[in-house]
């Protein structure tokens, strides 16, 4: 019997969330608004968790809930006030990293959209005013 494969074995596994991690992360540092939201002692650990956690979402190792439990996804972000620029900015990054990769249409479509969601949900802050 053939072990069932993953949309983590699919979309390329380790090495392919890595790399769009770690894109994403660079971005996120030259971004003014999403910086301050990351310890600079931290990233390395920031950059470690998301991969870990997109990981195991897609079906490849339980790493990140064998070393921090349920991912509970809001819980975790609900100290950040997290505004509707602040998703476009996180989608911008994330979404730029993933165009990089260039990962099969049904692939990408699937992952996008779960992105897009996962942004979307984790919203907790009315727009700041620009002035």
């Amino acid at each position: 019997m053939q072990p069932e494969t993953t949309p983590f074995d699919l979309m390329g596994g380790e090495q392919f969330f890595t790399t769009l991690v770690h894109r994403f992360y660079q971005g996120v540092a030259q971004d003014p608004v999403l910086m301050p939201m990351y310890p600079s002692s931290d990233m390395e650990g920031a950059e470690r968790r998301l991969t870990l956690f997109l990981m195991q979402y897609w079906g490849g190792p339980t790493t990140y809930s064998d070393e921090r439990g349920h991912p509970r996804l809001r819980m975790r972000h609900v100290e950040f006030a997290v505004t509707p620029d602040m998703r476009d900015r996180w989608l911008r990054h994330m979404l730029a990293s993933l165009d990089a990769l260039g990962l099969d249409e049904a692939h990408d479509l699937v992952l996008r959209d779960y992105l897009v969601r996962a942004a979307h949900s984790l919203v907790n802050a009315p727009p700041t005013r620009q002035t």
